[in-house]
């Protein structure tokens, strides 16, 4: 299939844009990546692929309707190039589990990020166990090869990476998460990842940038 029959409207930053990346790269699909700047504006492109949420990410796949939402995205590239290595699980009840990390970044005071720090150890926590399960000894979620879960949850380790250093501390524990500690290298050092997982420092400045934003928005406010 030519490149550019299949399109994906994605954004560096973001956790999100990751996903359908790493499933495209897992099918061994070619694709034309079109990187939407968005906090200088959204492109004409975008706008009019998704027009009622107008976020990325967006496939846009030969002449058939763009797909948004970014796991619907990565459902639909395993049913649509199935001759491809398997990423949807084949029980529905992995295919239903999704874990949810809140950000300790937006916590306001040191006891709120505290409470948020203690839910996403907690969160971590039934996820080293699932990962027992889910793997069975092998390398991933999905066992020998890269699965759903890990697609999902693997795109937002940059984004904990960065987290960690802002806090000066350790979320994923060699010695409290050990599965989850060599589950994240192995994805991090995977064929079909290590080109598009964002480098730490610049998403560090990218996270810096974006609160310095968000507080002088909240001050502004404050002042009317």
């Amino acid at each position: 299939m030519a490149t550019s029959e299949v399109k994906l409207l994605g954004s560096w930053p973001s956790p999100y844009a990751m996903r359908p990346r790493i499933a495209l790269s897992v099918k061994s699909v070619d694709y034309e990546y079109i990187d939407e700047k968005l906090w200088e504006g959204k492109s004409q492109l975008l706008l009019q692929s998704n027009p009622v949420y107008k976020k990325i990410p967006v496939l846009i796949h030969g002449h058939l309707k763009p797909i948004c939402e970014s796991l619907i995205i990565v459902q639909y590239i395993d049913e649509a190039w199935s001759s491809g290595p398997s990423i949807l699980p084949s029980d529905p009840y992995e295919r239903a589990w999704f874990p949810a990390v809140k950000s300790i970044g937006v916590a306001k005071g040191e006891e709120a990020k505290k409470a948020a720090i203690a839910q996403v150890e907690e969160g971590l926590a039934l996820m080293e166990e699932a990962f027992g399960k889910c793997s069975k000894g092998k390398a991933f979620f999905g066992g020998d090869e890269i699965g759903y879960l890990d697609i999902a949850f693997g795109s937002f380790l940059g984004w904990l990476r960065v987290t960690e250093r802002f806090n000066e501390m350790k979320l994923i524990d060699e010695g409290k998460t050990p599965g989850l500690a060599d589950w994240a290298d192995s994805f991090c050092s995977h064929a079909a990842v290590k080109d598009v997982m964002p480098d730490t420092d610049k998403l560090a400045e990218f996270g810096k940038m974006v609160i310095a934003k968000i507080r002088a928005a909240g001050a502004a406010a404050e002042r009317h």
